[in-house]
């Protein structure tokens, strides 16, 4: 190829003539072209390593959750034991409750299609009312050290397990696992020991804390508006910094999934690793999208596998009927949660007809069309209503819902829905879940997504459905992380 350039030259005009000639410079072009090259990957390089260390962090200032303004003191940062306490009059008025509800009957033939069906709750209320022994359940939730601590103005309670006779050279791996709604705490008694005490030598053995959302349980409830998940994450991250851990594993379905997922944004070095069992896309995009208008004609481009598809097609039912079926309750918890609230909190068995719903169809959604909704499919009343008197007992049920309007009222846009997460993820996929998230809607989340695993049964309540699959799930992840798993 030609080129002109100005050069000097000998042309009788004297040395400082310049001509503009014709001239061929093969050489000189590549060696300009590499080197331009060479600049523009060498930037692209820098500029990723850049951004990359540059990724957003969630941000979040200090509150104050207590009644009034912020007390001009030193934080009391102590940490007291907690016992769960029941008596006579606590008993005798909720039987007075008991004996004086209002039955009405179902239709027909409906099952649990439109709600919990009459019929099989007056068995529960039965059962509830002549057999069931809170205060050998109190016992039973107190076989596991409870604490509180004042945290932004409000006490938060939390379970923390600590394992027994640790062989020599072996460390406790710490662990915060974070309940749901209308769940608790005690979602993760049966799972506890799984951890603590595992059986196999070669597991790992955890150092346990299950806090209580503030709100819900025995946690106090958040005297302001706002409290939000994000405030939740920050809360539990100055828990788990005052209980001495520099870092720890996180495990959350339900609300938690969010409250963990706020906690692996706002600190992402603190939290070695997260653990879901929950996490509906809190925003769509084009991945998604595409995979749900070609995922059925084209699964393998979009990793789907048979029960994807089985989940997601077809799209208008699956995806949009079955969400509207089962989300009646989320928008009124999201909009007015104090008035239906009120109702709740003065009826024992409205409270439990209106949590136990959820046991039954979140658990798996076929469970509508059984009489007795399929509860004891799955769970022991005994452990049912344990977490219903949590939330009688407590008198929880409002703040615990309006957890949904503080929320939503900030809308879908907030600044944690659209940042990704680089921490170290394992995403059990249990087959009922209420929500299906197949692997590649997950990663378009979590960037850094370890482990997905199919379980092989399970629904929403997984953690107290199936506490063994959930442990071992856990187990397997942090194994990866630990690297004690080729």
């Amino acid at each position: 190829m030609n080129h002109w350039s100005p050069f000097r030259h000998n042309c009788g005009r004297g040395q400082n003539c310049h001509c503009i000639l014709w001239n061929n410079e093969p050489a000189a072009e590549s060696t300009m072209f590499t080197e331009v090259m060479l600049a523009l990957v060498v930037g692209g390089v820098i500029y990723i390593l850049v951004q990359k260390s540059k990724r957003p962090q969630l941000k979040s200032e200090d509150g104050w959750w207590g009644e009034g303004t912020p007390l001009d003191r030193e934080e009391d940062v102590s940490i007291r034991p907690y016992t769960v306490r029941t008596n006579k009059e606590e008993l005798e008025d909720l039987y007075r409750r008991i004996d004086q509800t209002r039955s009405f009957p179902s239709l027909e033939d409906s099952q649990f299609t439109y709600g919990f069906n009459s019929q099989y709750l007056q068995n529960v209320v039965s059962y509830w009312r002549h057999d069931f022994d809170w205060r050998r359940q109190v016992d039973q939730l107190n076989k596991y050290p409870h604490y509180k601590t004042n945290i932004e103005g409000i006490d938060v309670h939390y379970v923390h397990v600590r394992p027994k006779n640790l062989p020599e050279g072996v460390t406790a791996v710490p662990l915060l696992m974070v309940h749901g709604w209308p769940g608790s705490f005690y979602e993760f008694y049966r799972m506890i020991p799984l951890l603590t005490q595992p059986s196999n030598p070669d597991d790992i053995v955890f150092e346990v804390v299950c806090p209580s959302i503030p709100g819900y349980c025995f946690s106090e409830a958040p005297h302001k508006k706002g409290f939000d998940s994000v405030c939740a994450a920050r809360v539990f991250h100055k828990l788990m910094k005052r209980l001495g851990f520099q870092q720890f594993y996180a495990h959350g379905g339900d609300w938690g999934w969010i409250v963990t997922t706020n906690m692996a944004q706002l600190e992402p070095k603190i939290i070695k690793g997260l653990h879901l069992n929950f996490a509906p896309p809190s925003k769509p995009g084009l991945p998604m999208v595409l995979s749900i208008m070609l995922g059925r004609r084209f699964p393998k481009m979009f990793g789907f596998n048979e029960h994807d598809i089985q989940r997601i097609y077809p799209v208008v039912q699956n995806l949009v009927v079955e969400s509207v079926k089962e989300s009646g309750y989320m928008h009124i918890q999201a909009t007015k949660p104090d008035t239906v609230g009120r109702g709740l909190n003065d009826s024992p068995v409205g409270l439990a007809a209106y949590i136990l719903e959820k046991f039954s169809t979140w658990t798996d959604h076929d469970f509508r069309n059984l009489d007795d909704g399929g509860l004891t499919r799955k769970f022991s009343l005994d452990d049912l209503l344990t977490n219903v008197m949590i939330y009688w007992t407590s008198g929880c049920i409002i703040s615990s819902m309006r957890f949904y309007k503080e929320n939503f009222s900030k809308g879908l846009d907030q600044p944690h829905s659209k940042m990704p997460v680089h921490v170290p993820t394992g995403f059990a996929c249990f087959p009922n879940e209420l929500m299906h998230t197949p692997k590649l809607w997950v990663q378009q989340k979590y960037r850094e997504l370890k482990t997905f695993t199919p379980m092989a049964r399970g629904g929403h309540f997984a953690a107290m459905e199936e506490p063994q699959l959930m442990a071992q799930d856990i187990q397997n992840f942090t194994k990866i992380q630990e690297k004690r798993k080729k």
